[in-house]
């Protein structure tokens, strides 16, 4: 069952942008900042050979860096001013997520606060955010000036002591600007800035892997029919997707008849809406972070080449694309991931406390403990399922990366961001033209009283 906003939103023609000047003026200025985004992951860092860079993320794909560099938009691979992209922003808002539920502090001021703790909260994300771009990026330029190819470093091409310095300020500088660029967009534009940015790197890397594939298919290295195949259930996963994100738990709220001064108010019945994807886009990020970093180890310190035996070498040849202890653990991990998001996240008891203080119930429930651990139930059941769908979403895919080598942007976890915020942005269009029919008939309303008046 539709909300009442919804069931508006979908009567809604969409050749009314035409006619909103405001929302216009907005997607151009959203076009405008992916520009800018697309021709800073172009720009080399200074003191680099991007010809060099360029053979060496050819030799070390399939790890963790092809995750990053997929949200990246390739700026990683071309090791640019944009190579962190927004991820260590990212990280570090997941980490303040967290902790303003486990933290008393920072609980205490997420709740009475208001919108002055909302920006100290977000105050500390941004200073932790420049402390993890500075973090990772004297990691990337001691490792740029550690790679020595015929006995030479042939990466960077004036080995000056200013490297470290110029790279981290050049790195930095760049996920700063793309936090700034984030929130105009999400203050000038249409909303949802820093998810808008990754989700354009995604989107930009899509067309090669789909060249890719049909290249695949030219060389007889898959049939046609299997290239078929693989988009169909591209297009059934997008669907699945937009189901289960769509999807909703609703608990009937039943809140008894009021009486207020001279004034009884009826009983009105709402719902209390249970989302069956709760934790979004994180368990399998975080899953395939972890899986993909002994691959990224051996790698880039060439265990692989001198001793194929070793622990680390055996592990990755284990947890290699389609494997069954990779397979296993993916779905563990993305599990364990629901669960602790949702259990960190979500306070059953809260929400029964604050639907007792309204004088609300859920019918045949007593309100207090019984209530909490009544939505703690449905949650938990609700989380089951949805951990199942992000495993079936996941591991779909790894198949056929691992059989047939379709390109990693095909991926479940590209997929379930590019149709998470396709769907926001959908949304807060959908808002706008809403807003923009209210202003067009409070406008003819107030002509039509002026003119009765004269």
């Amino acid at each position: 069952m539709s909300s009442s906003f919804e069931k508006m939103a979908s009567n809604i023609n969409f050749a009314a942008i035409g006619k909103a000047e405001e929302l216009k003026k907005r997607i151009w200025f959203v076009l405008g900042a992916l520009l800018v985004y697309r021709l800073g992951t172009y720009i080399p860092l200074p003191g680099i050979d991007p010809r060099v860079i360029s053979k060496l993320a050819s030799q070390h794909s399939g790890g963790l860096l092809d995750l990053f560099n997929m949200f990246s938009g390739g700026a990683l691979h071309r090791m640019t001013i944009f190579a962190l992209n927004v991820m260590p922003y990212i990280t570090v808002s997941i980490v303040m997520q967290l902790l303003t539920f486990m933290y008393p502090a920072l609980t205490q001021l997420r709740k009475e606060g208001g919108e002055a703790g909302r920006r100290k909260i977000q105050q500390y994300t941004r200073i932790g955010a420049v402390f993890m771009a500075a973090f990772q990026g004297v990691g990337i330029a001691t490792y740029l000036l550690s790679i020595n190819i015929q006995g030479q470093n042939a990466v960077v091409i004036d080995n000056h002591s200013f490297f470290i310095a110029t790279t981290v300020v050049s790195l930095v500088g760049g996920t700063i600007f793309l936090m700034w660029l984030g929130e105009q967009i999400t203050q000038r534009g249409i909303g949802n800035g820093v998810s808008i940015i990754i989700f354009s790197g995604i989107v930009a890397g899509l067309p090669g892997a789909i060249s890719r594939t049909f290249e695949l298919g030219r060389t007889g290295a898959l049939s046609s029919p299997i290239i078929i195949a693989v988009f169909v259930l591209v297009i059934s996963l997008i669907g699945c997707i937009v189901f289960c994100e769509r999807a909703q738990r609703r608990l009937i709220v039943q809140y008894p008849k009021r009486t207020v001064g001279n004034k009884q108010y009826q009983g009105e019945s709402t719902y209390l809406p249970l989302k069956l994807n709760t934790a979004g886009v994180l368990p399998p990020i975080f899953a395939s972070s972890l899986l993909l970093f002994p691959a990224t180890i051996v790698s880039f310190s060439g265990l692989a080449a001198t001793n194929s035996e070793g622990f680390l070498a055996t592990l990755v040849g284990l947890l290699g694309h389609g494997k069954p202890l990779y397979m296993i653990m993916l779905v563990t991990l993305i599990t364990f991931f629901c669960f602790f998001y949702m259990n960190n996240v979500f306070n059953p008891s809260e929400t029964a406390e604050n639907l007792k203080k309204n004088g609300g119930f859920i019918p045949g429930i007593r309100p207090g403990k019984n209530t909490a651990e009544y939505i703690q139930f449905i949650m938990n059941r609700l989380t089951v399922i949805g951990a199942i769908y992000l495993s079936l979403l996941c591991v779909i895919p790894e198949l056929l990366i691992s059989q047939f080598g379709v390109p990693f942007y095909l991926g479940g976890t590209s997929l379930l961001i590019v149709v998470n915020v396709t769907m926001d942005t959908i949304v807060q269009i959908q808002s706008h033209l809403i807003a923009h029919q209210y202003e067009g008939l409070l406008k003819k309303t107030n002509m039509k009283g002026t003119r009765r008046r004269r």
